[in-house]
């Protein structure tokens, strides 16, 4: 089976959902559906089905957490050592080289992903571009507005 990467912090944050969901969730829909049950006929009882839907929707997540720590590879970047070269886990700062302006990115799973934060999945066209290259390397992303060069400027392991 094939593994995919993840950070550390991205594993943290399955294993905090995957325990709320046990601990916190489950309990409360299966107390809702014991009090829908209560209130008698369940065929035209529609908050039993909207808590049998919930808890439906509440174990496949719980499924597919586990699926997905089961298939991760947790990569700690703070325990590689520092080659200023780009790799999966660490922190870039580029310079857009016809404007000047800084970016940081941090290059982390697929489902870690968050481009508001600047935290871009390894399977994005910048990290794929970014990837193997080392600090002073030009870069060429190709972006649906047409190609943006970037200066690596520092990576960082955070």
């Amino acid at each position: 089976m094939n593994k995919f990467p993840m950070t550390v912090s991205g594993e943290a944050a399955l294993r905090e959902e995957l325990d709320r969901l046990k601990r916190v969730e489950r309990p409360k829909v299966t107390q809702a559906i014991a009090e829908a049950r209560a209130h008698g006929d369940l065929k035209e009882n529609a908050e039993y089905h909207a808590a049998r839907e919930q808890q439906s929707f509440m174990e496949g997540r719980i499924m597919e957490i586990e699926g997905k720590l089961g298939n991760a590879q947790v990569i700690d970047v703070t325990a590689i050592t520092k080659t200023g070269k780009v790799i999966f886990g660490t922190t870039i700062d580029l310079v857009n080289v016809d404007t000047g302006d800084t970016v940081t990115y941090r290059i982390v799973g697929e489902d870690e992903a968050d481009v508001k934060k600047n935290l871009i999945s390894v399977g994005s066209p910048i990290a794929r571009a970014l990837i193997g290259k080392e600090e002073g390397d030009i870069v060429v992303v190709r972006a649906p507005g047409g190609d943006i060069e970037y200066e690596i400027d520092q990576v960082q392991h955070i």
